[in-house]
């Protein structure tokens, strides 16, 4: 099972990547935001799943972890393919989707190209108790946008810009009021959230 590739982009579609890993480029489906997120001849580290079929191999590659695990959730739906899951990702994201999943609302799944009134009706049904929904922001609450200076920072490391706002804003939603205000310790907190290994400097 391949769980993850780390290597060149060799090569950008819109739905997908040619990643080189050990001499070999290996083709990897992707949402186009996450295709449109890496530059060529850059590092990318992306989650994978090995989809293997009787005449074929393929590959699907995702920006989190979060990501992959909703990907193999939605497979299990029967009626849902690994190209359909793929698409339900492409144009929700991971709390577009428990929230629809939790209100049992399958409205935002039937606009998705390949799922129809049954299927999205099916998916709200079998992942239902499988996915915490965000909890609703209480009434008056400010949304605070991620520090942008810190997001820059993670970009001109490598990281994916999306991958950066996304733990810039966890991290806010995580300590609230007790969030640093210097960049600098901001950085910190998520460099350590992000782990040790670099998306790649970009070209």
């Amino acid at each position: 099972m391949i769980s993850s590739v780390r290597g060149q982009v060799l090569h950008v579609t819109g739905g997908g990547a040619v990643i080189e890993v050990g001499g070999v480029g290996m083709s990897v489906a992707l949402t186009p935001e996450h295709a449109l997120s890496l530059r060529i001849g850059s590092e990318a580290f992306v989650h994978t799943a090995l989809i293997v079929r009787e005449d074929d191999l393929s590959l699907f590659g995702f920006a989190s972890r979060e990501q992959l695990e909703l990907f193999e959730l939605l497979r299990g739906v029967s009626g849902v393919g690994p190209k359909s899951a793929l698409g339900v990702l492409a144009q929700l994201s991971p709390d577009e989707i428990a929230r629809a999943v939790s209100d049992e609302d399958d409205a935002p799944f039937r606009r998705v190209s390949g799922i129809g009134p049954k299927t999205a009706k099916l998916i709200t049904v079998s992942l239902a108790g499988k996915l915490v929904a965000p909890a609703p922001a209480r009434p008056g609450a400010v949304v605070v946008a991620p520090d942008a200076d810190v997001v820059a920072a993670l970009v001109g490391l490598g990281w994916p810009e999306r991958t950066a706002t996304t733990a810039v804003e966890e991290l806010a939603a995580e300590l609230g009021d007790a969030a640093p205000t210097e960049t600098a310790a901001l950085l910190r907190l998520a460099l350590s959230r992000l782990g040790p290994q670099r998306a790649g400097v970009r070209a």
